[in-house]
């Protein structure tokens, strides 16, 4: 009886360390109203990526579920493709603050560095210059318009499922730099939240792909497609990690956000191709 009593305990802790980890997870991607919840000891401190990695294909099903709906919404209001997409990817940008975007554009402006230091030191610059400029546009065109072909050629329902599996499988790639690539900054966000275990993130990895194939196949998506969002959005993870080894010696939060918008434009454009009129 005893035996059993402790390992209901156990059961029941271990529950309530991943609900924690999934509300710091989504307390730190966004800006969703989180409440403390009555187990949690520091509810608003930076979370611990060493645990955290596990839930982050779940913190991106939260994060796109009201993006997902509203794009759903807009298409059965018959508001058109473009349109409803334009909306999908704008409550994206509100609902995780252009986190991921703000990424993208720093390390976009570190190209134009001579050295490494001074790549780091453009990236703090909180401007924004001419190449992440470019970036920013292009990334949001590459998203709205590859999101609202979509829209065009599948149901509603199929495109809500691409918009939370894209959230899911892109910012389980985006954490690609942060566990094969050291802290470029003896400071810094990277630095502070820990590098996780390479089989905590296989672990996320596997998570991530499960959700994929079972959403995408509850929607209708072909399989092709969906083999092709799961190659593509880790292979852009890894040329951005790459990328950030070459460039800075290694990664910051910045090049976590780059990481992420290249593989949810990648993954879109992958599906894109096996989705034809």
């Amino acid at each position: 009886m005893s035996e059993q009593f402790e390992q209901g305990k156990a059961a029941i802790g271990g529950w309530r360390a991943i609900v924690t980890d999934l509300a710091h997870c989504v307390r730190f991607y966004s800006r969703l109203p989180v409440p403390t919840l009555p187990f949690e000891r520091d509810a608003h401190g930076l979370p611990n990526f060493t645990r955290v990695v596990r839930v982050i294909p779940l913190g991106g099903l939260v994060i796109g579920a009201l993006p997902a709906v509203l794009l759903g919404l807009a298409l059965v209001l018959d508001l058109g493709p473009w349109l409803a997409a334009m909306l999908a990817v704008a409550a994206l940008v509100t609902t995780t603050g252009a986190l991921h975007e703000d990424g993208l554009a720093d390390v976009a402006d570190s190209v134009g560095g001579s050295t490494r230091e001074k790549r780091l030191e453009i990236m703090r610059d909180s401007r924004i210059g001419s190449f992440g400029a470019a970036a920013l546009f292009l990334g949001l065109a590459l998203r709205v318009g590859a999101l609202a072909t979509l829209a065009s050629r599948l149901d509603a329902a199929a495109v809500m499922a691409v918009v939370l599996v894209v959230a899911c499988l892109s910012r389980t790639a985006g954490l690609i730099p942060l566990v094969f690539l050291p802290p470029a900054r003896r400071d810094g966000v990277a630095r502070a939240v820990g590098q996780p275990a390479r089989e905590t993130f296989w672990l996320a990895a596997g998570i991530a792909g499960g959700i994929a194939v079972v959403l995408g196949a509850l929607s209708g998506l072909p399989p092709l497609g969906i083999a092709l969002m799961l190659i593509l959005s880790g292979l852009a993870g890894l040329a951005l990690s790459g990328f950030a080894a070459r460039h800075l010696g290694g990664q910051t939060g910045d090049v976590i956000g780059a990481a992420q918008q290249v593989a949810e434009i990648a993954a879109l454009i992958g599906l894109l191709t096996t989705v034809h009129p």
